[in-house]
């Protein structure tokens, strides 16, 4: 029964994460809105609200601040893990698309693969290789249809593009001591509002005329809910792992740029070639590659040591 529960909630969270991308292109469209203002407001409210419901079931959301060592790592983690993976994501939906900047960064796992071994000394073994290739070709489709001479999206979008791999893996991999210790929720909440602060600095919010925009019902409605919407979505995505591998959570998180580009096409009109929708398997496929053949690999590992 906890396997089935674990099922149903990374399925549900994943297609309300990719639903997200969707409805935050609409809101670029449709408004004078910036990245950094629709993403300041959207991370300072995540946050509070994750902290406060943290804060009301008991949880000493507090403490770290009184740890310096762990301080300094949880302000790292907020501006360059958080803010950066958020940044880059919308920066990439408002110069590309929400599927291509939801597939995007599904390459987050080969920069890891890269800096593990870069780390370690060592060449990325067979398996590694072959996940890295096959993302890379399915990419390859995603972004040409297949025409060598031919770019699909703009150089500002992909250069956004390749830069949510490597926020993706920042946010991936920085935290895993942070979040052992203090629990995932906390250390999100604090980052969310930590990358919002310093993002409100840096573009100085208080200055901007964008505040106006907020008074347009359907702006305002639709930033409500991609805010309520995501914070759930990653709520659910957190609670599955107490039920699931991560093996499974890879491949059933794969419904997130399914949805995305399910969405984009009925509901914003978004057309894609014949040798895109096989760009999109083929990374899909791939990336769940290399979770699976890792997963695998560590068993036998464990196996052995045992």
């Amino acid at each position: 029964m906890g396997r089935w529960k674990g099922i149903v909630l990374i399925v549900f969270g994943s297609m309300l994460w990719g639903a997200t991308g969707p409805m935050m292109e609409w809101v670029f469209k449709n408004s004078g809105l910036s990245v950094s203002f629709f993403l300041t407001v959207r991370l300072i409210i995540a946050g509070v609200g994750l902290l406060a419901y943290l804060k009301i079931t008991g949880k000493p959301i507090f403490s770290i601040w009184k740890e310096q060592s762990w301080l300094k790592q949880l302000i790292i983690f907020g501006i360059f893990g958080m803010l950066g993976v958020q940044y880059t994501f919308v920066a990439a939906i408002e110069a590309s698309n929400a599927s291509i900047a939801t597939l995007l960064q599904f390459l987050g796992p080969i920069y890891i693969v890269i800096f593990v071994s870069w780390k370690s000394k060592m060449f990325p073994p067979r398996y590694q290789i072959i996940g890295i290739i096959g993302t890379l070709i399915g990419l390859f489709f995603l972004l040409t249809n297949a025409k060598v001479d031919q770019l699909l999206i703009s150089n500002e979008a992909l250069i956004w593009g390749l830069a949510i791999g490597v926020a993706f893996a920042i946010y991936t991999v920085y935290p895993a001591r942070l979040m052992k210790e203090w629990g995932v929720l906390i250390i999100v909440g604090w980052g969310m509002l930590i990358g919002g602060i310093v993002l409100a600095l840096i573009s100085q919010i208080w200055r901007t005329d964008e505040w106006g925009e907020l008074t347009n019902y359907p702006i305002n409605l639709m930033s409500f809910i991609i805010i309520l919407v995501g914070t759930i979505a990653f709520i659910l995505f957190l609670t599955s792992m107490k039920y699931i591998s991560p093996v499974e959570t890879s491949i059933l998180s794969s419904m997130e740029p399914l949805t995305a580009m399910v969405i984009s096409v009925i509901w914003l009109g978004q057309v894609f070639g014949a040798w895109q929708y096989v760009g999109v398997v083929v990374m899909i496929v791939f990336v769940t590659w290399l979770s699976i053949a890792g997963e695998i690999k560590w068993k036998r590992k464990e196996k052995m040591a045992n």
